[in-house]
């Protein structure tokens, strides 16, 4: 199976790997650069994603093992992309440059899985990817 994630060229604090999508924006959010009715929507989604994709149980955690999210390359795994919209609105209208990249094997250890998404650990360099920058 082939593997996705949207992410920044940015590299997360916690994780030291590239950011993703939702936290990317989520900074828009924190750093109060979203217009009232942006910050409206970013909740409006946030909780429509929070009730239909899983989330791993290990943020609940802090995210020790400083895993990082993928999609599969699936039915499930790409109607949950296609409904982030807002999410690459924002993204467009704020400059933030996005990749994506895909692995054409597991990316790392999984540590969870689900049926839109694997978590994985542990990076393995050998996974077969490339990336791309997303033109919106």
């Amino acid at each position: 199976m082939r593997y996705y994630r949207i992410h920044t060229a940015d590299i997360a604090h916690h994780t030291q790997r590239p950011r993703g999508l939702f936290v990317a924006i989520w900074k828009l959010v924190e750093d109060k650069k979203l217009a009232e009715y942006e910050e409206k929507k970013y909740w409006e989604n946030r909780k429509w994603f929070e009730k239909h994709l899983p989330v791993p149980p290990f943020y609940d955690a802090g995210n020790p093992q400083k895993a990082i999210t993928w999609y599969k390359d699936n039915e499930a795994g790409n109607s949950m992309c296609f409904r982030m919209s807002f999410y690459f609105e924002m993204s467009k209208k704020y400059s933030l440059e996005l990749f994506k990249t895909i692995s054409e094997n597991i990316p790392g250890e999984i540590i969870y899985e689900d049926e839109y998404q694997i978590a994985e650990a542990n990076h393995y360099t050998d996974s077969n990817q490339r990336t791309e920058k997303l033109i919106l």
